[in-house]
């Protein structure tokens, strides 16, 4: 059994079990995830109209941390301009306890 869920302005295919990086929440404990667009248990898909409005993933929160740093570097040629930033995403790490679909 799987779902697709947003979260965060993106869309992840979940499954029990997995532990997934998303956007950093605020929460602590667990969590509820209510914005499944699709569920699928081998056999039968349902598909919401954007959102299924019964379907439920429900998760522990494992974690926080920073993921691996991105380099941005701008250059304007033979203007001897150069300039290296860097960007640390924050995020929190979910272990999915359970799929409800009805």
């Amino acid at each position: 059994m799987f779902a697709i869920l947003e979260t965060g302005g993106k869309q992840y295919r979940v499954s029990e079990g997995d532990v997934l990086k998303i956007e950093k929440i605020s929460d602590s404990g667990s969590v509820t995830f209510d914005k499944v667009l699709m569920v699928s248990d081998g056999e039968k898909i349902s598909v919401g109209n954007p959102f299924l409005a019964s379907a439920k993933v429900t998760a522990d929160i494992v974690g926080n941390g920073k993921s691996e740093k991105v380099l941005v570097f701008k250059m304007r040629p033979r203007k001897n301009y150069r300039k290296i930033r860097g960007h640390r995403q924050l995020y929190t790490a979910v272990k999915i306890k359970g799929i409800q679909a009805q």
